[in-house]
């Protein structure tokens, strides 16, 4: 498994953040399911990595929400915004 340094922890969050945030936003999200979910998951993960998530959702917030209302997995969402090799 090579992955560049600082890769690997990045890909960990993104896929736990997504993982609390699909289970927040339910089964079948709209948008503003989504929405909440992203700003409840990110605070669960406590201040560091909840700062951190907070920039990735901002960063990546359309895709994630795409993502999330297409049932993808949090693992696959990850890769496709490029932050977990796939």
């Amino acid at each position: 498994d090579s992955v560049a340094p600082g890769r690997g922890i990045k890909c960990k969050l993104c896929t736990k953040a997504l993982k609390k945030i699909q289970a927040l936003a339910g089964d079948d999200p709209d948008e503003s399911a989504v929405a909440a979910a992203l700003q409840k998951g990110c605070q669960m993960l406590g201040r560091t990595k909840g700062k951190l998530c907070q920039q990735l959702v901002k960063k990546y917030r359309d895709q994630i929400t795409e993502g999330l209302q297409n049932g993808d997995m949090p693992r696959d969402i990850c890769s496709a915004i490029g932050i977990c090799q796939s």
